[in-house]
């Protein structure tokens, strides 16, 4: 009788303990998405997912924008430099915090061919504009500044050639990830028409595609020691910050090759 006593207690806390990207604000403008699983009642530029829950496994097919992500009716306009505050918000209608703290904040762009609001992210090639782990004192997390309420920042590089664009916002937590498959993925897209008159891109070897960027062994989402303190966190997942974004590549990380993202992808296909 206790536990069934406790279990609407317990409930609640259960099902609030995920989350998704609940607005995003473009160099002062924002832009509100819809909340998941319901019937869309604004026109957003937030690709809207099904679920707050995570996307379980580096092989997930919903890797790529988010659990069964649905294209958004708008697009943004951008440009090179444009700043982003992309608001991560917990619960099914986005009425609590983000609930986690732990684990990266990354972020990713992929071209799209045509309009982003008709483009099929699972054919997207993504390069990496930046990632954020520990703070420099290496005690706690940037992530925890979104469970405080405040937004993931992020800004679009500078010398970014014009084009359509999706933006994915991606946290990784990793509070269950002292065991294979513990990590909870939570990626997010957001459409947008980037102008201007640069020509910074990415080459090659930079691009992955989502499934395929990952595994679930990689260093940075299978961590053992994950709550060790001081913090040591170097191997973020995936590709490096793209070079025409940093102007140099990540120091002292070892990646995986192009060749053997390649291999992922084509293991993970059906």
């Amino acid at each position: 009788m206790i536990a069934f006593t406790l279990l609407p207690l317990l409930l609640p806390a259960l099902v609030s303990a995920h989350g998704y990207v609940g607005q995003v604000t473009i160099d002062g403008t924002v832009y509100k998405g819809n909340a998941v699983g319901t019937i869309p009642t604004i026109d957003s530029v937030i690709r809207q997912v099904y679920t707050q829950f995570p996307v379980k496994n580096a092989s997930n097919p919903d890797l790529h924008c988010g659990m069964g992500a649905q294209f958004a009716k708008d697009v943004a306009s951008a440009n090179p430099g444009s700043k982003f505050e992309v608001l991560w918000v917990g619960g099914p209608n986005g009425s609590i915090n983000w609930p986690h703290n732990t684990g990266p904040i990354m972020h990713y762009m992929a071209k799209c061919d045509g309009s982003c609001a008709s483009y099929n992210s699972t054919n997207a090639e993504w390069f990496k504009i930046s990632e954020l782990g520990p703070r420099p004192d290496n005690q706690t997390w940037y992530q925890a500044s979104l469970m405080a309420g405040f937004p993931a920042n992020v800004t679009i590089p500078s010398t970014l050639a014009p084009g359509n664009y999706l933006l994915r916002s991606e946290i990784i937590a990793l509070h269950l990830a002292t065991t294979l498959g513990g990590a909870e993925f939570y990626p997010s897209c957001i459409q947008l028409s980037v102008g201007g008159s640069q020509i910074g891109a990415p080459t090659c070897s930079e691009e992955v595609t989502f499934p395929g960027g990952y595994s679930d062994t990689d260093p940075g989402i299978l961590a053992p020691n994950i709550f060790d303190q001081p913090i040591n966190y170097t191997c973020f997942p995936g590709p490096p910050v793209a070079t025409f974004v940093s102007g140099s590549p990540t120091p002292g990380v070892k990646r995986p090759s192009k060749a053997m993202m390649q291999k992922r992808r084509l293991g993970n296909s059906h």
